[in-house]
């Protein structure tokens, strides 16, 4: 089963007005930028796993590996520069 491309705008677009809901109900008195790129990354990396996705489940694995792209970054960042 292919993955529809309005399926997976729908998902992002879910997600990130869940996140804002979330949000908009405390207090902040400082922002970090960190959030931003994360934020930036999820929805890439989820646009990217998604549309690579060949069936349903496979979608659901690369959701999950959206929202733990940064595990993958310093894996790949330790062993390029050999950290064992």
């Amino acid at each position: 089963m292919k993955v529809n491309r309005y399926t997976i705008v729908f998902i992002v677009l879910f997600f990130i007005f869940l996140s804002i809901f979330a949000e908009a109900n405390t207090i902040n008195y400082y922002t970090r930028s960190s959030d931003a790129i994360y934020g930036l990354g999820f929805i890439g990396a989820a646009i990217y796993f998604l549309s690579n996705a060949k069936g349903f489940w496979m979608g659901v694995l690369g959701f999950l590996k959206a929202v733990i792209w940064p595990v993958f970054l310093v894996y790949e960042l330790l062993k390029f520069l050999k950290c064992e």
